[in-house]
Formats: C-alpha cells, sequence, structure tokens
C-alpha cells in the first residue's frame, strides 16, 4: 500500500485525487466489515508512513469519515469504526436473538438453506440492484419458547461484504452477525399483511394458509446494497410499534 501511495505521488497526483483514494480504501475495509464497528482505526501517523503523504491530507480524510459518521474520533483514545445508529431509521433494525432474550424467552435458531450464487433477475429485483453480483442466500427459522417465532429468507451482496461467504451462520443468525460487524447508512422497511408462502407456512409450522405479518428490509452503506431481508412472523407472535410526537415539537 505504501508504493501505491509513493507512486501516486511520483507522478505528481493531484492532492484532492489522493485524498479520495484514500478515504475510497478506508471506506472499503469498514464497509467489507474486514474493520467492524468498535475496530480501532490506524493513528494518523500511521496512515501517512502507509500511504506516504501528508498529515494533512490524512487529517483531511478522517475528518470528512468523521463528519459523515462512518468513525467517530475519541481524544487521547484515536479513531473507531463507528457503531450504526440505528436511530436514523423510522423502525429500527431489529436483532430478533435479541428481542427474544430481552422479552424473557428461550431462543433458538435453525440454518434451514445456505447457498452461494450468482445473483438472479429475481434476487437483483429485490435487492433494488441493477448491477450483477454474487450472493449468499439464506433460509433461517427463529423459535422463542420452543415454537416457530420467525422465517427469514436473506440475500446478502458479497461484492460488498466479501467476509460473509466465509460465515456458515450455522450457528450466529446473519443478522446479529450483520449487526455486529458492517456499518449501514441507510434502510427502508416495507411491511405487510398477507397469507405466508409454502417455504414460511413450512417454517411456522402453519398446519394451513394463515395471515402472517411480513416485513422486507434493505440496508446499503454508501449507495451500496448491503442485504435484503424477508421477515415472516405468525400474526399471534409479533407487533410493531412506535411512540412519538408531532415534528417540530417534544
Amino acid at each position: 500500500m505504501a508504493a501505491r501511495g509513493a507512486k501516486a505521488l511520483n507522478g505528481k497526483a493531484a492532492p484532492q485525487a489522493l485524498y479520495q483514494r484514500i478515504r475510497a480504501d478506508l471506506e472499503d475495509k469498514i464497509l467489507s466489515g474486514r474493520w467492524p464497528p468498535g475496530h480501532r482505526m490506524p493513528f494518523e501517523h500511521e496512515l501517512v508512513e502507509t500511504y506516504q503523504c501528508s498529515r494533512m491530507t490524512v487529517n483531511k480524510v478522517m475528518s470528512g469519515l468523521a463528519a459523515a459518521g462512518i468513525i467517530e474520533r475519541k481524544r487521547r483514545l484515536g479513531s473507531f469504526v463507528a457503531k450504526p445508529v440505528v436511530q436514523s431509521a423510522v423502525l429500527h433494525i431489529p436483532d430478533i436473538q435479541a428481542e427474544i432474550a430481552k422479552r424473557g424467552e428461550a431462543y433458538g435458531y435453525e440454518l434451514l438453506a445456505r447457498r452461494r450464487r450468482k445473483a438472479t433477475k429475481d434476487d437483483l429485483e429485490r435487492l433494488g440492484s441493477e448491477r450483477s453480483c454474487d450472493v449468499l442466500v439464506l433460509g433461517c427459522r427463529h423459535i422463542a419458547k420452543g415454537r416457530p417465532f420467525a422465517y427469514e429468507e436473506r440475500l446478502i451482496n458479497l461484492d460488498v461484504v466479501a467476509a460473509a461467504a466465509e460465515i456458515d451462520f450455522a450457528s450466529v443468525p446473519p443478522g446479529t452477525w450483520l449487526l455486529g460487524h458492517v456499518p449501514w447508512s441507510e434502510a427502508e422497511h416495507q411491511i405487510t399483511a398477507c397469507l405466508a408462502e409454502d417455504d414460511a407456512r413450512k417454517a411456522l409450522a402453519l398446519k394451513k394458509p394463515a395471515a402472517c405479518l411480513v416485513v422486507e428490509r434493505r440496508t446499503w452503506r454508501k449507495n451500496r446494497i448491503i442485504t435484503a431481508v424477508r421477515v415472516t412472523y405468525p400474526n399471534d407472535l409479533y407487533r410493531l410499534t412506535a411512540r412519538f410526537t408531532p415534528a417540530g415539537r417534544l
């Protein structure tokens, strides 16, 4: 990496171009999950040595990342990859395992399907992307007090989160892993009530067609899609609530 930085300087690249390259490189390490939330960033003098650039350029990069909420700068301690700020979404992104534990109920989890493939047309539609990519396709069952609580169908964009390909997800739920390793900056929820599809009905042990609550969510980091998930809940086990005030009032 140092050689690349030196080449840029020897080639008299514009300072702005070098700044953009360093920032893109650091963002890629964060977005890919190589540097998860809470990871300590290299100190500025280490980055100066790595990229063979000025302290001013590194400071500009770090200030920009901090202003964007990607990192947190702590006096005397250094800079750290910021944790996702779930309050920025209209509905927070839940960790189903944590939600069930918070209710004081025994949690169970089963990985029903795991496959890596080139994104199909339907996959890209779910991801809201026209860009071809590899995806990890997961089917999971969450259990509360011995009863099926939710069926999760998830796509993970491996072009963005390459590290997910190395996780078997047999013991850790994908949502829990993603929240702990991959920062996100934007989320979209869609909530519907409908009859459970065949895979969901089987996973939830529903003996006949039944109305379910379906939550579909997509998350992004800097306009790059991370994951798309569809979670189906039996209608008697899950409730969405919100408490808020009129805009502009406390």
